[in-house]
């Protein structure tokens, strides 16, 4: 039998594994060159890592969901602590409204995802919507990248951006998913919910 992860074990790692994805997300940004730096801005890879915290708790939705809310919660500080070390940022930006914002987006990611992360583990619908949240979040994002297309203000970068989280989005599904059966459900699963994130991302201000 499998062991599970104690809530002082989840605790821990809701707190220490937020603070590492703000600073390493940050870094990253700083450090990897075009086009793969644009991941560190992206929102769809943090709700991934709240994905992954689920599914390491891999049983309890309000354990999943809060310490993943936690995490993402905590990256926002360390994200910014990060910028302050590193290039000097202010310190006031860690609580300046946009940091709010931030926080409050990584609650309801967390929440999602972190649930998510849980639902890949069980039986029934549940399984194939949970594997498919993670690739789903990703080709949603994609789909806004592609929206970039040729803008002024974008050019074909955007193109990149599309090709890359296309491809982690499939990855991550079969990766996750076991078998060629809940691999396709699961990828097809994707398809509708990323039409779904697509307007939630351009509800939230996501966009040109």
């Amino acid at each position: 039998m499998r062991h599970h992860p104690d809530r002082r074990s989840i605790a821990l790692t809701a707190v220490l594994g937020g603070l590492l994805l703000g600073i390493l997300d940050f870094i990253w940004i700083k450090f990897v060159p075009f086009p793969f730096a644009d991941l560190g801005n992206s929102s769809a890879v943090w709700a991934v890592a709240a994905f992954a915290f689920g599914f390491w708790v891999r049983t309890g939705w309000v354990r999943a969901a809060i310490g993943a809310a936690v995490a993402l919660v905590v990256a926002v500080p360390g994200y910014y602590a990060a910028a302050a070390l590193i290039q000097g940022d202010e310190w006031s930006i860690l609580w300046a409204p946009t940091s709010l914002l931030w926080m409050s987006f990584g609650v309801l990611a967390g929440v999602v995802f972190g649930i998510g992360g849980v639902w890949a583990h069980e039986r029934g619908w549940r399984q194939p919507v949970g594997i498919a949240l993670p690739g789903a979040v990703l080709f949603a994002e994609a789909l806004i990248d592609a929206s970039r297309i040729n803008h002024p203000n974008y050019g074909i970068d955007p193109l990149w951006d599309v090709l890359i989280k296309t491809t982690l989005g499939v990855l991550v599904v079969v990766v996750v998913a076991r078998g060629t059966r809940a691999r396709l459900l699961a990828l097809a699963t994707a398809l509708p919910l990323a039409l779904i994130g697509f307007a939630a991302f351009r509800l939230a201000g996501f966009g040109l």
